[in-house]
């Protein structure tokens, strides 16, 4: 890419390497989960899509999931995606024939149980969900702008940092996609490196009165 193509005031952090580290540091602290949301007042269904971007770090175009209508900790949850036209991908896949991607129906089921997952962590604002498996993904049928997709996971192995999960995507009761993933908690770097930062910040006054 030419820098010279672009605006100026985006050569300018670009000429700013740690102008541009601390907005990578500000826009993690955007996405940061709200902590007080606990288990508990996450049973008032349903969840709406402000609720989940408390729970998940996910944000448009790459979060998947619209509404969560059933919850049962550490078992069980069904959420709501409604696929929709103007998502990126369907520019390219394909001109003239939208398909979702089957990868990102896979993407969906994750989400979903990361959803369930992540409701358990209290420190989940230092925390991620990363894919660790996929097993025995089938694709029943094409989804396609205008559909709805009811996602419905179900937990097989729980444990303190990983879950396995059977993952099933229907479309108006009929069977689009089914897998079992595997998922794990792993520390977030970029909350990390912010809350460094920030202690780095706080610190740097008392030096700078302590020479003056």
């Amino acid at each position: 890419m030419n820098r010279n193509s672009l605006p100026p005031g985006f050569r300018a952090i670009l000429r700013r390497p740690r102008l541009l580290y601390f907005l990578q540091i500000k826009m993690s602290e955007f996405h940061s989960p709200d902590t007080s949301l606990t288990p508990e007042v996450l049973e008032h269904l349903p969840l709406d899509v402000v609720t989940i971007q408390k729970i998940l770090p996910h944000r448009f175009p790459f979060l998947l999931i619209d509404r969560v209508i059933e919850l049962t900790r550490r078992e069980r949850i069904v959420a709501i995606k409604n696929v929709t036209i103007t998502e990126p991908h369907f520019q390219g896949h394909f001109p003239g024939n939208p398909i979702m991607p089957g990868v990102l129906i896979i993407e969906a089921i994750a989400q979903a149980g990361a959803t369930l997952l992540m409701t358990e962590i209290p420190n989940r604002a230092e925390m991620l969900t990363v894919f660790t498996g996929i097993e025995r993904a089938k694709f029943r049928r094409q989804v396609v702008p205008g559909d709805q997709l009811r996602i419905e996971v179900t937990v097989l192995n729980w444990r303190r940092t990983a879950v396995k999960m059977q993952g099933r995507v229907t479309v108006e009761g009929k069977l689009a996609c089914e897998a079992t993933v595997m998922c794990q908690l792993v520390s977030n770097r970029a909350s990390a490196e912010a809350s460094a930062d920030n202690t780095t910040s706080a610190a740097e006054p008392a030096a700078e009165s302590q020479t003056e």
